[in-house]
């Protein structure tokens, strides 16, 4: 069956649509030891879905360093505590490494920001925001994105809370973890289906006219 995917998604369309959440285990990592051993399996995964969370600032002025940075496969969500452990060697090590295939959403931006916690040569991401325009899709939110290619809708209820709080809510984790794994899946599907050739971009302001 063909899907079809639109080059600009409406807002207003999002109400509607059922939520998609990540499902899969959830480790938070708040020592360097854990970080270790998290890296390791990590690096040995072939694809992982990142995202970073960092504490709102609601004055003008410098913004918070980045408090947390979630590692998603399939099955499984790190979510690294960088206001705990900063950003030690073996957090360093994944985010420099080449090897294993990295997606992430606007990582320009988290890049510069991560790079404030240590000095390091960033590894070879994938950005959704530029692999979606070989599809003809305008739209660079995740919300956006996800709900165009899987008719399913992100939450961000917790994007302004508190990221450096003592214990992380279980819906910040989940909301931390849905969002490293929904870069994940959009890349697979975007994937699958640029080897299949099944889907047909609809355009926005034809449909409206």
């Amino acid at each position: 069956m063909t899907k079809h995917l639109w080059d600009r998604y409406e807002k207003a369309w999002l109400a509607d649509l059922p939520r998609a959440i990540f499902e899969g285990r959830i480790i938070v990592i708040e020592t360097v030891p854990e970080a270790q051993k998290a890296v390791r399996y990590l690096l040995a995964q072939p694809l992982l879905g990142f995202d970073t969370e960092t504490r709102p600032t609601f004055r003008p002025g410098p913004m918070n360093e980045v408090a947390l940075l979630q590692v998603a496969t399939r099955d499984t969500c790190f979510l690294f505590r960088l206001n705990r452990i900063g950003a030690p060697e073996p957090v360093v090590n994944l985010l420099s490494d080449n090897r294993v295939r990295k997606v992430a959403l606007s990582w320009r931006d988290d890049t510069h920001q991560l790079q404030r916690r240590a000095s390091f040569e960033m590894g070879e991401f994938i950005d959704l925001q530029d692999y979606v325009r070989a599809f003809g899709i305008e739209d660079a939110s995740l919300q956006k994105l996800f709900a165009n290619v899987f008719g399913r809708k992100i939450s961000k209820s917790q994007r302004l809370s508190n990221w450096e709080a003592d214990v992380l809510s279980e819906a910040q984790k989940l909301y931390a973890a849905t969002d490293a794994w929904a870069c994940l899946r959009l890349y697979e599907e975007l994937e699958r289906l640029k080897q299949t050739h099944d889907w047909e971009l609809k355009k926005h302001e034809e449909t409206i006219s």
